[in-house]
């Protein structure tokens, strides 16, 4: 029988990687990912706007149940995101607005709910980040079981406790805790990289000779005039 799990973290990213990683679009630190990894394209931010980076604090609940979300919230501090792994079930909400008032005012980052929400008005008219598959306005169970701090996968995605997660109006995205400090260098390195793209396009001088580059290796040749 499944064992219900009740841990404490024993690691988490650094405050530090957790502001650099914030200043960067989600999308280019998934390109130096390689693009492998992602938290599925149902996990949309239901909040205002804004940022989300910091250490995941994972929940393992059953579908409709968030007694061990409840639990969650009572353990977390002030930084943390807690993620959930629901099982993508949109039967019944895992959140609303009381449970995400109540995180807000811990000081926890930002929740992930790999299921339903509700009170979508109060959630999608405020800053605290919140990212949820989907909406119903029936409510949740609480007589579990689950897990806490234990590893969960969302659309394919592993999470450990501690990992980082960041997000952004593109999507979620988890970064290993011992890949961090590279995947930071990579990603600082691609970002600086289209900044610089950024300003030739605004100079009308930006090379795309890589196009007929790409073709010609495909077979296909220029049909520019002579």
């Amino acid at each position: 029988m499944l064992e219900i799990t009740i841990r404490q973290r024993t690691r988490a990213i650094s405050a530090a990687l957790v502001n650099a990683f914030a200043a960067i679009p989600v999308a280019n630190i998934s390109d130096v990912m390689q693009r492998l990894t992602a938290g599925g394209p149902s996990l949309r931010p239901m909040h205002a706007g804004g940022v989300l980076s910091g250490p995941a604090f994972t929940v393992k609940s059953r579908p409709g149940d968030n007694l061990f979300v409840h639990k969650a919230i009572a353990m977390a501090e002030p930084g943390d995101v807690i993620v959930v792994d629901a099982g993508g079930d949109l039967t019944n909400a895992i959140i609303g607005e009381l449970m995400v008032l109540t995180a807000s005012r811990k000081g926890i980052a930002g929740m992930v709910i790999n299921g339903a929400i509700r009170d979508l008005d109060a959630i999608g008219q405020g800053s605290f980040p919140v990212y949820a598959a989907g909406v119903t306005h029936r409510g949740p169970y609480k007589n579990g079981p689950g897990q806490i701090n234990t590893a969960i996968s969302l659309g394919g995605m592993i999470i450990e406790p501690g990992d980082l997660i960041v997000g952004d109006a593109d999507g979620l995205l988890c970064v290993p805790y011992e890949q961090a400090d590279d995947i930071l260098k990579w990603a600082s390195d691609k970002n600086a990289l289209e900044a610089g793209m950024i300003r030739d396009i605004n100079n009308d001088s930006l090379d795309t000779s890589w196009i007929d580059v790409e073709l010609a290796k495909l077979g296909y040749a220029s049909t520019d005039a002579d």
